[in-house]
């Protein structure tokens, strides 16, 4: 009778044991660890106008935002683009940046806590390490020249989205739709560029956000 009456325990044990192993084979499909590859088509690269970040964020203290920088477009980020439908983010993993690296990307990036946020939300779906993923947004951010009425701009200007998106393509010797220009009501927010992974320059697909005013304000650097 003992053994009767251990038998359903015995099954239950084993049927807990069989939902776990499950619970924790389905966390690593949907959250892969670092370095796991994840499906995307290309790159693209997230540069944010500075003024105007920082005149909707006026308590802002870092280094993009501190009065005589005269900070224009910083790197935002490398996100892992598709070429249709939502992009991937926050694919698990996310392995605190070592301090080296934060160090040498505070040249690119306005502040750690905000590499810290690129590598969790973007840079764990690219199938790179930390060192790799944020040496290849270096490379990527190097690799786009701005335009010379960009380099020193001392007073606002209103410009057409289009013309600024093509003054960006001739600059860089890119396809006319490499580009698309981010904004909020009229003001110039920043600027994409659409990368392939070895980070040539591409036509950007409808699954890219673009600015719907056919003219933006951008606000000179300070």
């Amino acid at each position: 009778m003992a053994v009767l009456r251990n038998k359903p325990i015995t099954i239950g044990v084993a049927f807990i044991t069989l939902l776990i192993s499950s619970a924790a084979i389905a966390r690593k499909r949907h959250h892969p660890t670092e370095g796991t590859s994840v499906k995307f088509d290309y790159y693209l690269l997230s540069l944010s106008w500075a003024p105007s970040y920082c005149a909707d964020h006026p308590n802002d203290n870092s280094t993009e935002c501190r009065p005589g920088q005269h900070k224009g477009f910083v790197l935002h980020g490398l996100w892992p683009q598709a070429q249709s439908g939502p992009p991937p983010e926050d694919c698990g993993g996310a392995s605190p940046v070592s301090q080296q690296t934060v160090r040498r990307m505070l040249a690119y990036f306005p502040s750690a806590s905000l590499i810290q946020h690129e590598w969790a939300k973007h840079g764990t779906c690219s199938g790179l390490s930390p060192d790799d993923y944020f040496a290849k947004a270096e490379e990527a951010f190097k690799a786009v020249q701005v335009p010379d009425a960009f380099k020193s701009l001392s007073q606002q200007r209103n410009v057409g989205s289009h013309d600024l998106e093509a003054d960006f393509a001739r600059a860089n010797h890119a396809p006319d739709s490499a580009f698309r220009i981010s904004c909020h009501d009229s003001e110039l927010v920043g600027v994409e560029a659409c990368m392939a992974k070895d980070l040539q320059f591409q036509p950007c697909s409808q699954s890219v956000r673009e600015c719907v005013a056919n003219e933006v304000q951008v606000l000179p650097p300070k």
